[in-house]
C-alpha cells in the first residue's frame, strides 16, 4: 500500500514538474515568435528605407550607367575618380577653396566631407569648416579624353542657432 502510494506521488510530482517546464518553454517560444515576427517587419521596413534611400544614387540609375558605357566610359573607374576629384580640392592654398563660395569661420581650413553621385550629371556634396557647414549641388562632365569639370550650380550654408 505504502508502494503504491508512494508511486501515485511520484508520477504526480513527476507530472507537474514536467507540466510547469512545457508551459515554461511554450511561453517561451511565444514570446520569441513575437520578437521573430516584430524583427521581421523591421527588416522589411529597412529594406524599403533602404530602397528609398538608394533611389538617387548612380549605382541604381540605369540610364545614369547606361549614358556612361554608350561613351565608352567606365563606370566603376570613373566614380571613385569624380569622388577623388573634389576631395583633391580640400588640399587647397590660402583662404579660397576652389569650388566652396564661402571662407572659414574658424581656425580651421572648410573642406568637403560627404560626396553623393545622383547620376550621370549632378553630384550632392556637404561642406563643413567644423563649426558651420551647408551643401552643394555640382554639376560634373566628363570630356572625349576623360577629364572631369566640376561647375557649382547652387549651394546653401545652415545658419547657426
Amino acid at each position: 500500500m505504502y508502494l503504491f502510494i508512494f508511486a501515485v506521488l511520484a508520477i504526480i510530482f513527476q507530472y507537474t514538474n514536467d507540466k510547469r517546464i512545457l508551459d515554461k518553454y511554450e511561453k517561451d517560444i511565444k514570446t520569441y515568435k513575437v520578437k521573430v515576427a516584430e524583427l521581421e517587419d523591421e527588416r522589411v521596413k529597412l529594406n524599403d528605407k533602404i530602397y528609398d534611400l538608394s533611389y538617387f544614387n548612380i549605382e541604381g540609375n540605369e540610364e545614369a550607367l547606361t549614358y556612361f558605357e554608350d561613351q565608352g566610359i567606365n563606370t566603376e573607374e570613373l566614380l571613385p575618380k569624380l569622388k577623388d576629384g573634389l576631395l583633391e580640392m580640400n588640399a587647397y592654398q590660402g583662404v579660397d577653396h576652389p569650388i566652396i563660395p564661402y571662407a572659414s569661420m574658424t581656425e580651421s581650413k572648410i573642406i568637403i566631407d560627404q560626396i553623393k553621385v545622383l547620376n550621370h550629371k549632378w553630384i550632392l556634396a556637404n561642406f563643413t569648416d567644423g563649426k558651420h557647414w551647408g551643401e552643394l549641388f555640382i554639376n560634373y562632365e566628363v570630356n572625349e579624353e576623360g577629364k572631369l569639370s566640376y561647375k557649382l550650380t547652387d549651394y546653401f550654408l545652415y545658419p547657426i542657432n
